[in-house]
């Protein structure tokens, strides 16, 4: 399987929601092993991240794009593919984790938190498999789901749907792509920590560690790892 710390060299990789703390830590983690990175980022552009991977001699773009917005992925792509040649391994990594009970949501606030969390994944694999072609060897897509598409938590009904659809869409896609050597797999983690998250919710951190046999929090590198080795050659019969 050669290096792994050379495992993507030649190889450019789009992490979606680079901003946020796991999407922090997969592009990192690709770029430690010789990837290029496309950014994709909305409110917060991820300067410091970008220029760390350049710095280390990577080379790296950040591009903004709403995920919300119809045909987003078009102009996503295209920038990728005039800032960078081309585009191997995509991670849908951007989600929204608003809070509301079922009785108080309305169909728009359902219907927004679907489109974030899977209608923009289904959108942009589609795109990318469509720019691909006939030439899908080492390309891959891993999609960030959630424990919660299996076991969802109070007031998050809309997220955990969200998820449980991107984990079907994840296995329709394989099933349909998986032949012309499109691999295409999902990661559910648990909780992870994040900055604050001890003081904002102690009680949700202590039932997580109380329930969990390793007795703690993932880590977003841990969701790094994950994703790092689906899209990796050892995973090539995933």
């Amino acid at each position: 399987m050669g290096n792994p710390e050379q495992w993507f060299n030649g190889k450019t990789v789009l992490v979606t929601g680079a901003s946020g703390g796991i999407g922090r830590a997969i592009a990192r983690g690709f770029a430690r092993r010789g990837a290029k990175l496309a950014l994709q980022y909305h409110n917060h552009r991820p300067d410091e991240l970008e220029a760390e991977i350049v710095n280390n001699g990577n080379a790296s773009v950040s591009i903004k794009a709403n995920l919300m917005n119809d045909g987003f992925e078009t102009g996503l792509l295209d920038e990728i593919y005039t800032s960078l040649g081309r585009l191997d391994i995509l991670i849908n990594c951007a989600a929204s984790q608003a809070v509301s009970e079922i009785r108080n949501m309305s169909v728009d606030e359902f219907n927004a938190m679907m489109q974030m969390n899977v209608g923009a994944a289904f959108a942009l694999s589609k795109a990318f498999s469509e720019r691909l072609g006939d030439n899908c060897k080492g390309a891959s897509v891993v999609n960030i789901s959630s424990l919660e598409a299996r076991r969802p938590a109070k007031s998050h009904g809309h997220y955990a749907s969200s998820k449980a659809a991107l984990e079907t869409l994840t296995k329709a896609m394989a099933l349909e792509y998986g032949g012309g050597g499109l691999r295409v797999n999902a990661i559910a983690p648990g909780l992870i920590a994040r900055d604050g998250i001890e003081e904002q919710w102690p009680d949700g951190v202590e039932r997580w560690q109380n329930a969990c046999p390793l007795q703690r929090m993932g880590t977003p590198e841990n969701v790094a790892d994950a994703a790092i080795f689906l899209a990796s050659p050892m995973a090539g019969f995933i």
